[in-house]
């Protein structure tokens, strides 16, 4: 073969292999390093970037806050009336809380004559009470709350805005009636409270308390500005009393209300514990019943009730998360203190006392497996 149809032949090799390498090279340059480029400059963003924002709270709800006759004897005093011993155990918890909840099932008045059982009207002092041991808000959408009528309704809750105690669910004035927006260490709650009913009695004319009506419940729901709220909370007074498993009404209402998009739920009525349901992930969660924080039912089951701690968190604007702790709590008699476990258990008292609250313990414990 003639010398220069071998090098033409060579060259031509040679510029076919320059031309795949170009071709290979552009294609690993487009392939590669231009994704590595904007994966380093997005790198050098984020790193710029301020972390999320991180928001947490401890929030604790209780039970029936009630003042059957006895109580209001055992309370009384030469002065008028204190509630501090009934109190002073669980003072701790509530203080140390964020934000703590109470349903209070009785109304209120500045004059006696006070009243328990069939129809309440308790002392302001026990609010005031309340108020000292660092109870945040009262639900007061309950068979009860309508009691004493019109003038009942609106001391009750001219006596919680004396004190800066914020309620929900009844109002004197139905200009009132809105969500309850709160804040706890950063995170933001929008509070709902509803009723099953107010033993046949009428709301008074141009007030209001709310009724379990899933068509009204919806709306409110609905109507909650999401820009402004981290965690939407329901506290619902439901199911039948003295009942220690949620009916079906209760589940079938639980299950409407988280379709409406409300993580927490808080029953309340039944007077005895009731148990508790969350998702695997912490989205939601569902309190049955929190039975009973301070009454006169001294017999089993009802004799009691539970602290609930749900921490809450929300990392930017990822969906909340929800953790719950129960604190079972005892009422020891003759002077009504609310007793937690924790103090309870090393608590000196009678056999027969220790007996009841051992059992009491027993039980819950055996209900929240």
């Amino acid at each position: 073969m003639p010398r220069y149809a071998t090098m033409k032949t060579f060259l031509s090799i040679l510029y076919t292999l320059l031309l795949v390498a170009l071709v290979a090279g552009e294609m690993l340059y487009v392939e590669w390093v231009v994704p590595m480029r904007k994966l380093a400059a997005t790198v050098r963003n984020v790193a710029t970037l301020p972390p999320p924002t991180v928001r947490r709270a401890r929030v604790v709800f209780g039970g029936d806050v009630m003042a059957h006759t006895p109580q209001l004897s055992a309370a009384k005093t030469a002065e008028g009336y204190s509630f501090e011993r009934t109190f002073e155990y669980v003072a701790p918890i509530l203080r140390e809380a964020d934000l703590a909840v109470i349903n209070l099932e009785t109304t209120l008045s500045h004059q006696p004559p006070y009243t328990g059982y069939p129809m309440f009207r308790s002392p302001a002092e026990l609010a005031e009470e309340l108020q000292r041991v660092g109870v945040d808000v009262a639900a007061l959408a309950n068979n009860h709350i309508c009691d004493r009528g019109a003038a009942g309704l609106r001391t009750t809750t001219e006596v919680l805005d004396s004190l800066g105690i914020k309620y929900m669910g009844a109002y004197a004035d139905s200009s009132a009636r809105t969500p309850l927006y709160v804040t706890a260490a950063g995170v933001r709650l929008a509070m709902l409270n509803y009723t099953y009913g107010t033993n046949g009695l009428p709301t008074p004319r141009g007030m209001v308390v709310n009724r379990i009506d899933t068509v009204q419940m919806a709306a409110d729901i609905a109507a909650i500005d999401r820009t402004r709220t981290d965690v939407v909370c329901v506290v619902v007074h439901w199911g039948e009393e003295y009942a220690r498993r949620p009916n079906r009404a209760q589940r079938a209402v639980a299950e409407f209300i988280h379709r409406q998009g409300a993580e927490l739920i808080i029953g309340s009525h039944p007077h005895v514990v009731q148990p508790i349901e969350c998702d695997s992930a912490a989205r939601w969660a569902t309190v049955y019943s929190l039975g009973n924080m301070v009454s006169n039912q001294q017999w089993r089951y009802s004799d009691g009730g539970l602290l609930v701690e749900v921490a809450l968190s929300r990392v930017g604007d990822c969906a909340p998360s929800l953790l719950v702790r129960t604190i079972p709590v005892w009422v020891l008699c003759p002077d009504y203190r609310i007793v937690p476990q924790s103090i309870g258990d090393t608590l000196q008292m009678n056999a027969v006392a220790r007996n009841r609250y051992t059992q009491f313990i027993n039980d819950c414990q055996t209900l929240l497996k």
